[in-house]
């Protein structure tokens, strides 16, 4: 297990890992943004700042595979 792991980290680096790599970072970015503003605007609310990082996490975790559906590596 962590060869393959080594091996796809090294393939990563190297830029052979991902067919469209400008992809990748750009449905990463939106769902990292989204939430991140999740987090800052569960944060204004006057609750314990543990349910807040857990929501957030939840929320994009979610979203996640919805936005890399698309994922293609080679």
């Amino acid at each position: 297990m962590i060869e393959i792991g080594w091996f796809s980290a090294k393939l990563f680096f190297k830029g052979k890992l991902l067919r469209d790599p400008m992809h990748f970072i750009r449905q990463t970015a939106i769902g990292t943004s989204i939430g991140f503003l999740l987090l800052v605007l569960l944060a204004q609310v006057d609750i314990p700042f543990c349910l807040p990082i857990t929501l957030s996490s939840l929320a994009t975790g979610i979203m996640m595979p919805f936005l890399l559906k698309d994922f293609k590596m080679k």
